[in-house]
């Protein structure tokens, strides 16, 4: 009797919040585009505790209540600002207090000092990824935004991206082979997501460094709210337009550039200390028969599978790299983890072994 009583109140808790015609239409559209993919299966969110994230653990609880799923929330301390841990401890009680458990992903490694923010979302997307490998989650949702979608076509116009970069972030994206992304928030205002958390949570954490200027994503920010105030000349559904119609090009290049894998490209088991790794060999042809854009892609996509990297390397050191291929007949480099060696007819791209790792194997190494 007292689990059926937990039950229905939890129940009843549900459906007094999707009550609220804004609330149900949001939750609506967010459960359609999850349940394509992740339908009864566990999954896990990652949390920030600002409004677009609380709003994910909120739709998130409401979703696993319906279809019965095991979920786990995710927040990360990656060391790299003073207050971080005292942030997550926080964002743990604002879930506790509605009954969400949620579990704290500490950076172990070492504390970078430079490009925080690109290091900022590695650690996090490391700490996130290997805890759902560990737990055999497959599905991870994150909380972008409609906003957020917009600034990073503008931080990546500001560096010259082509049509990959400026196409954005996609709904659905493979992390890894055993892990799937999930942005069910991409075509949600930030309006509507702390609209739905403030009444569900009545608070949330506001992170200090969105106010940091020395931060290109916050420049961007400030001058995307410049830009948006004449709705005649910018306003978020052209921009979104934009997005949509590079997209459409960028999977009409994605379908010549896995042509080109398939023809020029091949992947092959290499012996580490950490077991079998990749590496993979490209002939040197796709010079003489490939567009560069197919060319660049390739690279691009070798490069993160080999090093096992979410994000390949910024786009001018790929281009600058297949421009030294070119030209030379043999050529040694390291690149985004990767080792990179040609002869006169291949590209031998394999996996850099960390220094670190290097160094403690030879301290373990007993000599004669």
């Amino acid at each position: 009797m007292r689990r059926k009583n937990l039950i229905a109140r939890k129940k009843a808790n549900r459906n007094q919040f999707l009550k609220n015609k804004k609330i149900h239409y949001l939750y609506s559209k967010f459960k359609s585009i999850i349940l394509k993919s992740i339908k009864n299966k566990s999954f896990a969110l990652a949390v920030s505790g600002g409004p677009d994230s609380l709003c994910l653990a909120f739709f998130g609880k409401l979703y696993s209540l319906e279809n019965n799923n095991r979920i786990k929330v995710l927040i990360v301390d990656h060391k790299l600002r003073k207050e971080s841990k005292k942030e997550a401890i926080k964002v743990k009680k604002l879930l506790t207090q509605k009954k969400i458990p949620s579990r704290i992903l500490s950076w172990k490694g070492k504390i970078p000092s430079k490009n925080i923010q690109k290091n900022a979302r590695d650690i996090r997307y490391s700490l996130l990824s290997d805890f759902c490998l560990k737990n055999k989650i497959k599905y991870l949702l994150t909380a972008h935004h409609e906003g957020d979608q917009i600034e990073n076509f503008f931080i990546r116009l500001s560096r010259g991206s082509g049509v990959s970069g400026l196409s954005s972030m996609s709904v659905y994206n493979s992390y890894s082979k055993n892990l799937k992304i999930i942005r069910p928030f991409l075509n949600f205002t930030k309006d509507d997501l702390k609209y739905a958390t403030l009444k569900y949570f009545k608070n949330y954490i506001k992170d200090p460094s969105n106010k940091n200027e020395k931060f290109l994503r916050i420049k961007i920010r400030k001058l995307n709210k410049i830009l948006m105030e004449d709705k005649k000349i910018f306003d978020a559904k052209k921009i979104k337009k934009t997005i949509n119609n590079l997209t459409l090009a960028k999977n009409a290049l994605s379908f010549y550039k896995t042509k080109a894998m398939y023809k020029y490209t091949r992947f092959v088991p290499k012996k580490s200390s950490n077991g079998y790794e990749q590496k993979c060999t490209i002939s040197k042809n796709i010079f003489l028969h490939e567009a560069d854009e197919i060319v660049f892609k390739l690279f691009s996509e070798v490069l993160s599978e080999v090093s096992k990297s979410y994000y390949p390397p910024r786009s001018k050191k790929i281009l600058n790299l297949i421009d030294r291929l070119k030209i030379k007949k043999v050529h040694k480099s390291t690149l985004g983890g990767c080792i990179v060696e040609s002869d006169s007819n291949n590209i031998i791209i394999s996996k850099e072994l960390n220094k670190r790792k290097i160094s403690n194997q030879l301290k373990n190494k007993n000599f004669a």
